[in-house]
Protein backbone atom coordinates (compact mmCIF):
# COMPACT_ATOMS: atom_id res chain seq x y z
CA UNK A 1 0.00 0.00 0.00
CA UNK A 2 2.72 2.32 0.39
CA UNK A 3 4.26 2.18 -3.16
CA UNK A 4 1.07 4.99 -3.91
CA UNK A 5 3.40 7.25 -2.08
CA UNK A 6 5.86 7.44 -4.76
CA UNK A 7 2.96 8.59 -7.14
CA UNK A 8 2.28 11.44 -4.57
CA UNK A 9 5.43 12.45 -3.82
CA UNK A 10 6.05 12.55 -7.72
CA UNK A 11 3.11 14.27 -8.36
CA UNK A 12 3.84 17.04 -6.06
CA UNK A 13 7.12 17.43 -7.19
CA UNK A 14 6.44 17.79 -11.23
CA UNK A 15 3.29 20.40 -10.09
CA UNK A 16 6.35 22.37 -8.01
CA UNK A 17 8.28 22.02 -11.34
CA UNK A 18 11.56 20.35 -9.93
CA UNK A 19 11.24 17.89 -12.76
CA UNK A 20 11.50 20.78 -15.38
CA UNK A 21 14.77 21.42 -13.91
CA UNK A 22 16.17 17.99 -13.65
CA UNK A 23 14.90 17.83 -17.43
CA UNK A 24 17.82 20.88 -17.92
CA UNK A 25 20.56 18.72 -16.12
CA UNK A 26 22.88 16.70 -18.23
CA UNK A 27 22.13 13.65 -16.37
CA UNK A 28 20.89 10.34 -17.48
CA UNK A 29 17.38 11.13 -18.44
CA UNK A 30 15.57 8.32 -16.82
CA UNK A 31 17.39 9.45 -13.07
CA UNK A 32 15.37 11.08 -11.42
CA UNK A 33 12.62 8.46 -11.51
CA UNK A 34 14.79 5.28 -11.08
CA UNK A 35 16.29 7.21 -8.27
CA UNK A 36 12.97 8.41 -6.45
CA UNK A 37 12.29 4.87 -6.63
CA UNK A 38 15.22 3.26 -5.65
CA UNK A 39 14.82 6.44 -2.98
CA UNK A 40 11.55 4.88 -1.82
CA UNK A 41 13.38 1.68 -1.23
CA UNK A 42 14.75 2.62 2.13
CA UNK A 43 11.05 3.84 3.41
CA UNK A 44 9.99 0.07 2.22
CA UNK A 45 12.86 -1.32 4.13
CA UNK A 46 12.32 0.36 7.51
CA UNK A 47 8.50 -0.96 6.90
CA UNK A 48 9.56 -4.17 6.84
CA UNK A 49 11.88 -4.03 9.65
CA UNK A 50 9.20 -2.51 11.72
CA UNK A 51 6.42 -5.27 10.64
CA UNK A 52 8.83 -7.93 11.19
CA UNK A 53 10.24 -6.38 14.75
CA UNK A 54 6.41 -6.19 15.98
CA UNK A 55 5.66 -9.84 14.27
CA UNK A 56 8.49 -10.72 16.52
CA UNK A 57 7.44 -9.45 19.71
CA UNK A 58 4.04 -10.94 19.09
CA UNK A 59 5.60 -14.13 18.59
CA UNK A 60 5.96 -14.85 15.13
CA UNK A 61 9.45 -17.05 14.56
CA UNK A 62 9.73 -17.86 10.73
CA UNK A 63 10.61 -21.19 10.20
CA UNK A 64 12.66 -19.93 7.28
CA UNK A 65 14.89 -18.42 9.42
CA UNK A 66 17.45 -15.54 8.67
CA UNK A 67 18.08 -16.47 5.20
CA UNK A 68 14.13 -16.76 4.41
CA UNK A 69 13.00 -13.50 6.34
CA UNK A 70 16.08 -11.72 4.34
CA UNK A 71 14.95 -13.16 1.34
CA UNK A 72 11.66 -12.26 1.68
CA UNK A 73 12.37 -9.03 1.85
CA UNK A 74 14.42 -8.73 -1.03
CA UNK A 75 11.79 -10.10 -2.96
CA UNK A 76 9.40 -7.54 -1.70
CA UNK A 77 11.81 -4.61 -2.23
CA UNK A 78 12.28 -5.92 -6.08
CA UNK A 79 8.18 -6.13 -5.99
CA UNK A 80 7.52 -2.79 -4.74
CA UNK A 81 10.42 -0.90 -6.43
CA UNK A 82 8.30 -2.69 -9.76
CA UNK A 83 5.27 -2.16 -8.62
CA UNK A 84 5.95 1.59 -8.25
CA UNK A 85 6.48 2.38 -11.84
CA UNK A 86 2.64 1.97 -11.77
CA UNK A 87 2.41 5.03 -9.62
CA UNK A 88 5.07 7.03 -11.32
CA UNK A 89 3.35 6.73 -14.43
CA UNK A 90 -0.43 8.21 -13.18
CA UNK A 91 1.66 10.79 -11.33
CA UNK A 92 2.63 12.15 -14.75
CA UNK A 93 -0.97 11.45 -15.98
CA UNK A 94 -2.75 13.10 -13.44
CA UNK A 95 -2.75 16.68 -12.37
CA UNK A 96 -2.69 16.81 -9.02
CA UNK A 97 -1.35 14.51 -6.21
CA UNK A 98 -5.10 14.16 -4.37
CA UNK A 99 -6.52 12.19 -8.00
CA UNK A 100 -3.32 10.26 -8.03
CA UNK A 101 -4.28 9.52 -4.46
CA UNK A 102 -7.84 8.88 -5.90
CA UNK A 103 -6.90 6.74 -8.67
CA UNK A 104 -4.17 4.59 -6.90
CA UNK A 105 -7.05 3.39 -4.06
CA UNK A 106 -8.90 2.35 -7.40
CA UNK A 107 -5.97 0.48 -8.52
CA UNK A 108 -4.94 -0.93 -4.98
CA UNK A 109 -8.19 -2.01 -3.25
CA UNK A 110 -9.16 -4.55 -5.46
CA UNK A 111 -5.80 -6.06 -6.05
CA UNK A 112 -5.59 -6.25 -2.10
CA UNK A 113 -9.04 -7.73 -1.24
CA UNK A 114 -8.92 -9.69 -4.32
CA UNK A 115 -5.81 -11.61 -3.77
CA UNK A 116 -4.88 -14.56 -0.71
CA UNK A 117 -3.97 -12.05 1.72
CA UNK A 118 -7.38 -12.25 3.96
CA UNK A 119 -9.01 -15.36 3.25
CA UNK A 120 -8.34 -18.72 1.96
CA UNK A 121 -9.20 -18.81 -1.75
CA UNK A 122 -11.08 -21.92 -1.28
CA UNK A 123 -13.73 -19.80 0.43
CA UNK A 124 -14.33 -17.42 -2.37
CA UNK A 125 -16.92 -17.30 -5.10
CA UNK A 126 -15.41 -19.59 -8.15
CA UNK A 127 -15.14 -15.97 -10.05
CA UNK A 128 -13.53 -14.44 -7.97
CA UNK A 129 -10.66 -17.50 -7.12
CA UNK A 130 -9.76 -16.40 -10.69
CA UNK A 131 -9.38 -13.45 -10.22
CA UNK A 132 -7.26 -14.23 -7.27
CA UNK A 133 -5.27 -16.60 -9.23
CA UNK A 134 -4.02 -14.22 -11.52
CA UNK A 135 -3.36 -11.27 -9.73
CA UNK A 136 0.09 -10.76 -8.90
CA UNK A 137 -0.50 -9.91 -5.09
CA UNK A 138 -1.30 -13.21 -4.76
CA UNK A 139 1.72 -14.59 -6.20
CA UNK A 140 3.81 -12.26 -4.30
CA UNK A 141 1.88 -13.00 -0.96
CA UNK A 142 2.06 -16.94 -1.49
CA UNK A 143 6.08 -16.44 -2.09
CA UNK A 144 6.50 -14.31 1.06
CA UNK A 145 4.84 -16.68 2.79
CA UNK A 146 6.87 -19.36 1.61
CA UNK A 147 10.08 -18.11 2.07
CA UNK A 148 9.49 -16.80 5.47
CA UNK A 149 7.97 -20.29 6.81
CA UNK A 150 10.75 -22.38 4.31
CA UNK A 151 8.69 -23.52 2.06
CA UNK A 152 8.96 -21.31 -0.48
CA UNK A 153 8.85 -23.21 -4.13
CA UNK A 154 11.84 -21.79 -7.10
CA UNK A 155 8.71 -21.49 -9.10
CA UNK A 156 6.93 -19.01 -6.43
CA UNK A 157 9.84 -17.25 -6.57
CA UNK A 158 10.18 -16.63 -10.00
CA UNK A 159 6.86 -16.14 -10.82
CA UNK A 160 7.26 -12.83 -8.44
CA UNK A 161 10.55 -11.94 -10.39
CA UNK A 162 8.23 -12.31 -13.56
CA UNK A 163 5.50 -10.24 -13.06
CA UNK A 164 8.18 -7.66 -11.70
CA UNK A 165 9.83 -7.86 -15.03
CA UNK A 166 6.83 -7.33 -16.74
CA UNK A 167 5.78 -3.99 -14.47
CA UNK A 168 8.92 -2.84 -14.96
CA UNK A 169 8.88 -3.47 -18.91
CA UNK A 170 5.30 -1.93 -19.85
CA UNK A 171 4.97 0.61 -16.86
CA UNK A 172 8.51 1.78 -16.82
CA UNK A 173 8.24 2.54 -20.28
CA UNK A 174 5.16 3.84 -20.13
CA UNK A 175 6.47 6.48 -18.05
CA UNK A 176 9.43 6.86 -19.39
CA UNK A 177 7.78 7.95 -22.57
CA UNK A 178 5.28 10.14 -21.22
CA UNK A 179 8.57 11.42 -18.95
CA UNK A 180 10.22 12.27 -22.56
CA UNK A 181 7.08 13.89 -24.09
CA UNK A 182 6.88 16.43 -20.95
CA UNK A 183 3.72 17.46 -19.04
Amino acid sequence: MITMYTGVTLSTDVQKGVFDRFRSMPIWRPAPLVGMLLGDAVRFTIASVVMLTVGFLIGFRPAGGAVGTVAGVLLLLAFAFSFGWIWTLLSLVLRTPNSVMGVSMLVITPLTFGSNIFVDPSTMPRWLQGFVDVNPISHLVTAERGLMSGTATGGQVLTVLVWCAVLVAVFGTLTMRRYGAGR
